[in-house]
């Protein structure tokens, strides 16, 4: 388990065909193209790119029979996924609107496994089809919060279309860097200047200068946190491209954000995490068996540390912070017991500013409404905690309390193993609360 890899995402991702269309309102050029929510919708998607069409100054432009249908899916690779249909490849080049159905039907209600979905993969509701753009060049380039330089930077590279983790790793000095002072905002000789040593040729340096200005000015307009676009493409008639992009922004600018958060796809989210979200609680799914329900992020991480030392595994990351409610924290205890890996739960609460009471008031709710058939061992301490204990011990619930963290971590790692055991020898055990 690598906790700090799953650390809650504290910003939106959208798909790559709203970012797109993000770009195009923006003013910035991508290849044409069209979503599809179903067969018939792709078919349809594929036959206009295909047939010639016209833009606003009824200038004609020549259709295309070469086009791409990528998966959307908020997952990287891709390319090299795996459907649970069978099909390999969540981006395939096609040659006519009919194959765009074919490959459509294959994706659309079927799970894209990546290297970053985990096994379980991704649902896939939606596919977008774009012309195949033929280009002379390719590049990479993003604007990011950068904590070195405490402010946008704008990352910029000659070897696009690839890996940049891996381009970063070999070749380091092919990675630029032009830090943005978020108060004078972007000095456009600076930004020609990467342009140019970026390696973009005399004809299309402007152009891309204005490209990676506009895609600046939407960093900002928009409360990113991450503008990426890979490739950034030259054509071979000398235009700059935006061939792929993916936009993250920052749940803090929500409240002025509603249209771009309004965007969002709970479908490719742990249902968990979202279930959580609405009752303002901060969960992390992780791949253990004891549940944890604690207050503060210090503690929480103290929390696993401690199960961990113990030999057991967290199967979660629950923060109900300083000031939930009873509600809350039923609605914590349904999210962990949903859970069907978790053997056993653990509450550990430090009263400061939240009161053991509520979250005693909370647990009793919760153990009597939920029918829990897993032991539950609480440690409880500071505000209120002799009223808690009082509430515990008249509820008429079989709650395991211990006043010492080192032993109630202990007990929840030993209760978790004995569920565990049971389960394995397919013997039927079940903790009931109530007595």
């Amino acid at each position: 388990m690598n906790v700090a890899a799953q650390q809650q995402k504290r910003f939106l991702s959208i798909h790559e065909y709203l970012s797109m269309e993000l770009l195009q309102k923006q003013g910035i050029k991508t290849p044409r193209g069209g979503v599809a929510k179903t067969g018939a919708e792709a078919y349809e998607v594929a036959q206009k790119l295909v047939s010639l069409v016209l833009n606003q100054s009824l200038t004609i432009l020549t259709g295309t029979e070469d086009m791409v249908i990528k998966a959307q899916v908020l997952a990287g690779g891709r390319g090299k996924g795996t459907f649970d249909s069978g099909l390999k490849g969540g981006v395939r080049t096609i040659f006519s609107p009919r194959e765009a159905q074919m490959f459509a039907e294959q994706m659309l209600g079927h799970k894209l496994v990546t290297k970053q979905t985990g096994a379980g993969g991704k649902i896939c509701n939606s596919v977008y089809i774009c012309e195949r753009q033929y280009v002379r060049r390719e590049y990479y380039f993003a604007v990011l919060m950068d904590r070195k330089s405490q402010g946008p930077v704008m990352v910029a590279s000659s070897q696009g279309g690839v890996d940049i983790e891996s381009v970063a790793a070999e070749n380091p000095d092919a990675i630029l860097q032009l830090p943005i002072d978020i108060n004078k905002g972007v000095d456009r000789a600076a930004v020609r200047d990467l342009a140019e040593r970026m390696g973009f040729t005399p004809k299309c340096v402007d152009q891309a200068t204005d490209t990676m200005i506009n895609l600046y000015d939407l960093f900002m307009q928009k409360d990113a946190t991450m503008v990426e676009i890979n490739p950034m493409a030259e054509s071979a008639d000398h235009e700059v491209i935006c061939m792929d992009a993916k936009i993250n922004f920052d749940d803090n600018a929500e409240f002025r954000q509603k249209e771009v958060h309004a965007l969002r796809d709970v479908t490719q989210e742990d249902p968990r995490e979202v279930a959580a979200a609405k009752y303002n609680l901060n969960y992390i799914g992780l791949d253990g068996s004891i549940g944890c329900l604690v207050n503060g992020a210090g503690l929480a991480m103290s929390t696993m540390d401690i199960i961990k030392l113990h030999g057991g595994e967290p199967a979660n990351f629950l923060d109900v912070g300083g000031g939930a409610t009873a509600e809350q924290v039923t609605e914590a205890f349904k999210i962990i017991s949903s859970d069907p890996r978790v053997t056993t739960i653990f509450t550990n609460i430090f009263g400061g500013i939240m009161s053991c009471r509520v979250i005693a008031q909370g647990i009793i709710a919760a153990a009597s409404t939920l029918q829990l058939q897993i032991p539950l061992v609480v440690r409880l301490q500071g505000t209120e905690v002799d009223e808690a204990k009082k509430l515990i011990a008249e509820s008429g619930l079989r709650i395991i309390t211990s006043d010492d963290l080192d032993d109630a971590a202990s007990k929840s790692v030993k209760l978790s193993k004995m569920v565990s055991m049971a389960r394995d020898a397919k013997i039927n055990v079940s903790f009931e609360l109530p007595i």
